[in-house]
């Protein structure tokens, strides 16, 4: 093959070699970045879990002024200065654990509507409290605390968002009261006795222990007092 010619081919078969596109070599980082993020994402949850989780443990046992910041952090298995990053002060953290535990405390309350049956919707809601009870006594004995403390840093919550929710739910007993349902009672007293009878059992666990021998972890003992506590109040309020 003359020279000239070879020189030809070989600038031909240089042109016909395919060439990426920028967009083809920017959209891999692209797809890396976004699984990065969301793996650092899931990263800043569990810890701020474990911080709160942590804070809570302490709290519950020792309140808001018996509490450092370098035992939360001791605890939660992070450096002071990281915990700092997550919440600016012991404050902070302690108004985070509260909301944490009121979204908790009113979960089972939310599902109270006037379509239901009340014997099984408040039979049903005393289950779930003392289900919550059993699994995170801590949670009620902090709440305990802060309420017999004058809740001094839950009582903008306390006035917005509990408040807002026991009127929403109080009109639900007043249905059933007025579709005769339930004995005429006020729906205040009866939400009140509910929360006081079933965080009974955590606030006073150990008072509950030295008198039946048992805790809510015993199964049976768990299974009979949410039947005693159902028959107790249901018989109160049922229409005769």
């Amino acid at each position: 093959m003359p020279k000239t010619k070879a020189l030809a081919a070989a600038s031909s078969a240089k042109k016909k070699i395919p060439v990426k596109s920028p967009a083809r070599k920017r959209a891999k980082p692209a797809v890396r970045s976004a699984s990065a993020v969301s793996r650092r994402l899931r990263q800043i949850e569990d810890k701020r879990s474990a911080i709160l989780g942590a804070a809570l443990g302490l709290f519950s046992r020792f309140g808001l002024h018996g509490t450092s910041i370098d035992q939360v952090a001791a605890r939660a298995d992070v450096s002071k200065s990281n915990l700092l990053y997550y919440f600016a002060n012991k404050e902070e953290l302690y108004v985070n654990v509260l909301r944490d535990l009121l979204a908790l405390w009113l979960e089972p309350l939310r599902g109270f509507s006037p379509e239901q049956d009340p014997a099984e919707a408040i039979g049903g809601y005393i289950r779930r409290k003392l289900v919550v009870s059993r699994d995170r006594p801590d949670a009620s004995r902090l709440f305990c605390l802060e309420m017999i403390q004058g809740a001094p840093l839950l009582r903008d919550e306390l006035d917005r968002e509990l408040r807002a929710l026991v009127e929403r739910k109080s009109e639900v007993i007043r249905s059933w009261i007025a579709a005769g349902k339930l004995a005429p009672v006020d729906p205040h007293h009866l939400i009140f006795t509910l929360w006081a009878v079933t965080q009974h059992y955590a606030d006073f666990g150990v008072q509950v222990q030295a008198l039946t021998g048992h805790t809510l972890e015993d199964p049976a003992f768990f299974e009979q007092t949410v039947e005693n506590v159902q028959r107790i109040v249901l018989q109160g309020i049922t229409v005769r």
